[in-house]
């Protein structure tokens, strides 16, 4: 009987077994064992060009199809997609800190773990990395650095206050892009309770100046499906309104309208040159990373 990898555990019980550190470390073991079993092994070496071959050359780059064909021995020579620049913006407003289900992860602490295991797995490769948090203003800033005591100011940074009653999403994407001064990426980590067109807008610029732009929303469950029945009072966590709703009479309108929303932005951020990723706090770790990894262009997540 197998065994499951941590990047494949209910995030929630994955995260009471150890602090966000271990948890971040402990997803990325998992995730990369899954990787090395899969075709897309070997994903951040990128072929450059051939050369003739020299003596003491490891025969394993030779290219034999040459050598077969045109009866010369030449060298393949790869260039190692390493030492990119990368910023993970992490939005800490209220909205991000509910959880529909106690026994549940907030989208906060998910979105603390899942950012917390990207960034291990871009310093293993030797890439650059960097943290902005933010709710209506930015809370903390970390240049990207690959330097060996960068793992621990991120942790550090992870565990800082926020919970702003409002997203300034548009600014704290300005800011992270300003951050990689050459071709990079930039991950955005959110509920994306906010209007999508001028985060778009900064998307645009993001992109202009040669950036990926990576946009993970961050769902509960409870957001997507509209559970409960009887009366009951739903409260904005970050503007403070109130309504009454009974679920029953408004459940089908509510998946649609979010459904709609989810649209919305898969469209504005892709017209943007963006690529828009969904996360269920209920998932585990390694689903999300996956998705990632398709989104990102070759060489700039693992």
């Amino acid at each position: 009987m197998s065994t499951l990898r941590p990047d494949q555990l209910d995030p929630a019980v994955l995260a009471a077994t150890g602090h966000l550190e271990l948890v971040a470390r402990w997803v990325v073991d998992g995730f990369l064992t899954g990787l090395h079993r899969s075709p897309r092994k070997g994903f951040s070496i990128e072929f450059a060009e051939h050369r003739s071959y020299q003596p003491g050359d490891d025969l394993r780059y030779l290219d034999w199809r040459i050598a077969a064909r045109a009866d010369r021995w030449v060298i393949k020579q790869y260039e190692e997609e390493t030492n990119a620049r990368a910023v993970l913006v992490l939005d800490v407003s209220a909205s991000m800190q509910w959880s529909g289900d106690p026994a549940r992860l907030t989208k906060l602490a998910y979105a603390e773990r899942l950012g917390a295991a990207l960034a291990n797995l871009l310093l293993r490769q030797r890439d650059a990395v960097g943290l902005v948090r933010f709710d209506t203003a930015v809370r903390s800033l970390i240049p990207p650095r690959a330097q060996r005591g960068q793992w621990r100011r991120l942790v550090a940074a992870f565990s800082e206050p926020g919970g702003g009653e409002g997203s300034a999403v548009a600014a704290a994407l300005a800011q992270a892009g300003a951050l990689v001064r050459r071709p990079g990426v930039v991950v955005l980590l959110s509920d994306l309770l906010v209007d999508p067109a001028p985060v778009a807008d900064v998307a645009r610029t993001i992109r202009a100046r040669g950036h990926d732009l990576l946009v993970l929303q961050v769902m509960d469950p409870a957001e997507r499906d509209f559970p409960g029945d009887g009366e009951a009072r739903y409260r904005d966590p970050e503007g403070g309104r109130e309504v009454a709703a009974a679920p029953a009479d408004v459940g089908a309108l509510y998946r649609a309208t979010v459904q709609e929303a989810l649209a919305e932005w898969r469209a504005q951020l892709g017209r943007a040159g963006a690529r828009h990723v969904v996360a269920m706090t209920d998932e585990p770790f390694g689903t999300p990373l996956r998705r990632l990894l398709r989104a990102s262009r070759p060489g700039v997540i693992a």
